[in-house]
């Protein structure tokens, strides 16, 4: 009689993993509601004295000054996840993101609050991601048992996603009330999130690699991810459709002078994404996705550029919501299969350099998607710039099915038996 084998641990039965998932979570639904409260305080002082194409332009620079440190940081950050105690290194960042919005709070408060000040939170939040994305993502495989990993990763992701898509609809809600009661409450979701961090006992490292010189063990990075297909498929595919199609940069400018929504309207409107992807998130929870991983990821991206598209169009506040409910939806489906693809065919050893590029690519399609928004909004009008952005992500998800059969083969997110990665110089990378 053949046993059955026993089922895998769920990672939320770990206290190490719920512990993680609490503090990744808190501190991914303050960062985000603090970025679309800076966007709105920004886009109000430009404003006062600019027309809306310029004040849009300088909305987009914020992102700009997100995207210069985590993009120079980029080439040691990884290195630094596979050699640095990974609970530190979210500890040490988790700590800047909560004294720069306290010191937000403060200067919003005492009424000195400043463009120069909003910008210069911008970089601090450009390092902390820069060094938490990549030790983050690498941190969860190292919580739970291998048979688990899948589950871990799926569950892990949700967090990021839905805290990166509901952040901003909590964060403009709350400012609807008051500015203080924004940065506040994202004051004391770092707390948690610091907390929760130093509740995580002892992990795994990987071992160092000490016959390597560091410069080596960085390009190894980018190299594996360059021979490595699917797992460039799916970073580059994220990078193009969603630098081109993201719209959130715009979201103040569409709530106060097109929409004529205000504040209230905003984190209306930031909330649609959040409860798409919330949604999706739940379902998935339920019924995880194991089939035709690939063509469902290329579908989802499809239906996201459409969705982006008819924002742009729209003039009604009802058709404009249920526009970005869609488009958090597909976006969560698309997070969903990327995220498990790149973790479960990395290697544990390299995780935090493949983190750090796919964290590098996603930034850019985020924070350098937002200046770019900013400055086709300068040129073609905030409109303009949304509808441009969603014709293109539908044409390059076409392109990339085409230029990438491994993401329409991608059946399931079981990894190949042999890694995919040649040896250099003499020396197989596992």
């Amino acid at each position: 009689m053949i046993a059955t084998p026993a089922r895998p641990i769920h990672p939320f039965r770990l206290a190490n993993f719920r512990a993680y998932w609490l503090s990744r979570f808190t501190g991914t639904i303050a960062l985000s509601s603090m970025s679309i409260v800076i966007g709105w305080q920004v886009y109000n002082i430009a404003r006062e004295t600019m027309p809306i194409k310029e004040a849009a332009f300088l909305l987009g620079m914020i992102g700009f000054a997100q995207f210069v440190p985590l993009f120079l940081l980029t080439p040691i950050v990884g290195l630094v996840a596979d050699t640095v105690d990974r609970r530190w290194i979210v500890r040490a960042t988790t700590l800047l993101l909560l004294a720069t919005a306290g010191t937000l709070g403060l200067l919003t408060l005492s009424g000195s609050l400043s463009l120069v000040a909003l910008f210069g939170a911008a970089v601090a939040f450009g390092i902390a991601r820069a060094f938490s994305g990549p030790a983050y993502s690498a941190l969860a495989p190292n919580l739970v048992p291998r048979e688990s990993l899948p589950t871990a990763i799926a569950v892990s992701s949700i967090a990021w996603q839905v805290g990166t898509i509901a952040g901003p609809s909590v964060g403009g809600i709350l400012y609807a009330i008051h500015p203080d009661v924004a940065y506040g409450t994202a004051t004391l979701l770092f707390a948690v999130a610091l907390l929760m961090i130093f509740l995580i006992g002892p992990v795994p490292q990987p071992p160092v690699e000490k016959d390597h010189r560091p410069l080596a063990r960085i390009v190894e990075g980018f190299a594996y991810v360059r021979h490595n297909r699917l797992v460039l498929a799916t970073i580059t595919l994220d990078l193009f459709a969603v630098l081109l199609a993201g719209s959130s940069a715009l979201l103040p400018v569409f709530a106060r002078d097109i929409l004529h929504v205000g504040s209230r309207g905003l984190g209306i409107l930031a909330a649609g994404m959040g409860i798409g992807a919330a949604t999706t998130a739940i379902w998935f929870s339920v019924r995880p996705m194991t089939v035709d991983v690939g063509r469902k990821m290329l579908a989802a991206v499809i239906v996201f550029g459409a969705a982006i598209l008819t924002f742009g169009l729209s003039r009604s506040f009802g058709l404009s919501l249920a526009a970005l409910i869609v488009a958090g939806c597909a976006d969560m489906v698309s997070v969903y299969v990327r995220q498990s693809l790149i973790q479960l065919h990395t290697p544990d050893a390299m995780r935090g350099r493949v983190s750090a590029v796919s964290q590098l690519t996603i930034s850019a399609s985020n924070e350098l998607g937002e200046a770019e928004s900013g400055l086709l909004a300068s040129l073609l009008g905030p409109v303009g710039a949304v509808v441009f952005g969603g014709v293109g992500a539908i044409v390059v998800t076409l392109a990339w099915s085409r230029l990438f059969p491994e993401l329409k083969a991608a059946r399931s997110f079981d990894p190949p038996a042999e890694p995919e990665f040649p040896a250099q110089n003499g020396v197989s990378v596992p």
